[in-house]
């Protein structure tokens, strides 16, 4: 009795079936099934058809049949800023260029254009999943299913104000919202994605990582992109950024590292003991010298390395062949041992290694029965890739990596729907989505050509600028006699961290248009106990509009702060500024770091000798907390009751407004 035939969705006949999986398996004339969305038989071409039937049969006609390639870090919705700023340092061109922009401009209607428009290339280079990391990721999630893709949706929080969140409380609040929404959702998966460490203070670093484990979603964070972020964090820290996050615990949950560049072999153990999924983004990295990451070596010890683009900022594409061909290329340079790295393993990373670095190699990565049916067929008959050799099992997947092109894709499926056929996309319409894209570049190009007249863009065009605390509590109160002060921090009430002494010399930069902020150079001399100078500091600080809230006796001052080292004269920076107007303040300050009632401020103690304003007590604390800055606040007075001055009026504005 003839055995009866299971009926599919698809059949897949004629092909050359590279699975993927762990063996490497692959059919030089194969079949695979496709139902319900998922794989049910993957097998000689002969063997399949007489035990299968189909919906529809489809003749591959000797094309490649693989899985769907796993682009496993990238931020899709900046399609939108592709080639907007070029050629420039990350930190220029992130706090110069790309911040600016999304602060005006990224909203949901943007994001989604953005991931819409980047889905189109995605689909048509052959990517079936992306793990993506940005703002507003609703409406990523959202476009994505539109466009019929898999994608991690990754929220990001960050201490600085976001499009989406105008403080960090908010963010981890908007990802939990999000995550709860779209937990168990069949083509999304939610993440949390704190950006990086030197952009997340270590309770954001905490929360996010204990999100993550609540709802059992990944982590997507930057680490160790630069030398300068590992030099930085050993200075602050002491220690190097892989132990610094460790200590965080944000290890304990499923992390997706991008970049990963700058790593000893101690910090890659410690990746590979917390199952860490490291993603290698070659093109960003060499366009932005961020460096070459050591992809042959975390191989080798076992760390499941996957490939990305990073954003289409920053690379400026989502092309993952040319990703594939770079991460060999690299890493044979890299070791001057051409035998690393070699094609089979390369498109590994890209497909199984890609998903288990995400953490879904149990569904996706590999053309297996049981796993979820994302695929692509690739032409290689193209002239590019001929002539065929066929001696080596091998050879397939050298010709899909070193030759093979992201238009040679010529079939997507996810998830068993079919995204593009015979090149023609199925699900979006890609004229009118480069139209809409259109319209944004001609609003951005009038932005920053205004722009350019701003002295935030010139402050970082010459010098390496970091955004500092969003929130500042401030107060001054003058001071008639000084030892009461300094036989209130003698109390036992406070205890005193560490003190400073410094003479300063500050020279301010006033603009007419008073929404560009004030510069202020500085000269800090550190001075010892022997009244010697021990060092000598020079600093540039941009001070943007403040936003006052009055407490009692306090002002909460919300203000955009960017510190640069100053490395011209001042000569040079009144030349180049062309301020309307300065100003000189000179000062002896003791500076404390104190504890008051377990929290920390910080106390000055001047004597403004230029002008001759003379003595004034200053108590300061800075935080990317709104609530804690409030709270902060209303201890200021109970605290200036303890240095002998609560009866003095407070003055709630900088020396340069006083003077």
């Amino acid at each position: 009795m003839k055995k009866q035939s299971i009926h599919a969705d698809y059949l897949f006949k004629n092909a050359r079936v590279l699975t993927m999986d762990k063996h490497l398996s692959q059919f030089e004339s194969g079949a695979v099934v496709v139902k319900d969305g998922r794989i049910v038989a993957v097998g000689e071409h002969d063997s399949i058809l007489q035990n299968y039937t189909a919906n529809e049969t489809i003749d591959c006609q000797g094309k490649v049949l693989m899985p769907g390639l796993v682009n496993a870090h990238t931020h899709v919705p900046m399609s939108l800023m592709r080639g907007l700023a070029d050629d420039l340092r990350l930190d220029v061109w992130l706090l110069g260029h790309m911040m600016p922009v999304e602060r005006e401009f990224v909203s949901p209607e943007f994001v989604h254009l953005g991931t819409l428009l980047s889905a189109a290339e995605l689909i048509r280079s052959g990517v079936t999943t992306f793990a993506d990391m940005y703002y507003f990721e609703e409406e990523v999630a959202k476009a994505t299913i539109q466009a019929g893709l898999r994608a991690i949706v990754g929220e990001t929080v960050l201490k600085f104000t976001a499009p989406d969140a105008p403080s960090y409380e908010e963010g981890l609040a908007y990802a939990e919202a999000f995550i709860k929404r779209w937990k168990d959702h069949p083509l999304i998966v939610p993440a949390i994605a704190p950006h990086a460490p030197y952009t997340c203070t270590e309770e954001i670093l905490q929360s996010s990582a204990q999100l993550a484990q609540k709802y059992d979603v990944p982590l997507h964070i930057h680490l160790s992109e630069t030398k300068q972020e590992v030099e930085n964090m050993r200075n602050e820290h002491g220690m190097p950024v892989i132990p610094f996050v460790r200590k965080q615990g944000v290890f304990e949950a499923k992390v997706i590292a991008a970049h990963c560049i700058h790593l000893d072999e101690g910090e890659m153990h410690t990746l590979k003991n917390f199952n860490v999924g490291v993603i290698h983004n070659p093109s960003s990295n060499l366009k932005l010298a961020s460096g070459f990451a050591q992809v042959a070596k975390m191989l080798e010890m076992g760390i499941a390395v996957g490939i990305g683009t990073d954003g289409p900022a920053s690379n400026n594409d989502l092309d993952m062949f040319e990703e594939m061909r770079l991460t060999s290329f690299i890493a044979k340079g890299l070791t001057g041992n051409p035998t690393v790295v070699p094609a089979p393993q390369v498109l590994t990373m890209a497909t199984r290694l890609g998903a288990r670095a995400l953490h879904l190699e149990n569904e996706i990565g590999s053309l297996e029965p049981g796993k979820k049916a994302d695929l692509i067929l690739i032409d290689t008959s193209l002239v590019h890739n001929a002539p065929r050799y066929q001696r080596d099992p091998k050879m397939v997947y050298a010709q899909l990596v070193y030759a093979s092109k992201a238009p040679d894709v010529t079939d997507v499926m996810v998830n068993g729907r079919f995204l593009m056929r015979d090149h023609r996309l199925l699900t979006l319409d890609e004229r009118e989505l480069m139209a809409q894209a259109q319209d944004y570049a001609r609003k951005i190009d009038a932005f920053l050509t205004e722009r350019e007249k701003s002295v935030l863009s010139k402050l970082i065009a010459i010098e390496t600028a970091t955004e500092e605390e969003s929130f500042e509590v401030q107060i001054k109160v003058p001071v008639k006699e000084p030892q009461t002060v300094l036989d209130g921090l003698n109390t036992p009430e406070i205890t005193i961290l560490y003190k400073r002494h410094y003479r300063e010399y500050d020279t301010y930069f006033f603009f007419n248009d008073t929404e560009q902020g004030r510069i202020r150079y500085r000269e800090d001399e550190y001075i010892d106990e022997n009244d010697e100078i021990l060092k000598v500091r020079y600093r540039l600080t941009l001070l943007g509009p403040a936003h006052e809230k009055e407490f009692s006796h306090t002002v909460l001052l919300s203000r955009s702060r960017y510190l640069a080292p100053a490395t011209h004269s001042l000569r040079f920076y009144r030349e180049y500024f062309k301020p309307s107007r300065e100003l000189v303040i000179e000062k002896e300050r003791l500076r404390w770091k104190i504890l008051f009632k377990g929290t920390e401020f910080y106390i000055n103690l001047d004597h403004v000798t230029v002008p001759p304003i003379g003595d004034f007590l200053e108590v300061k604390s800075r935080t990317w907390s709104r609530h804690d800055a409030e709270e902060k606040a209303a201890l200021i007075p109970a605290l200036l009751r303890t240095l002998g001055l609560g009866d003095v009026e407070a003055i709630g504005r900088d020396y340069s407004d006083l003077a």
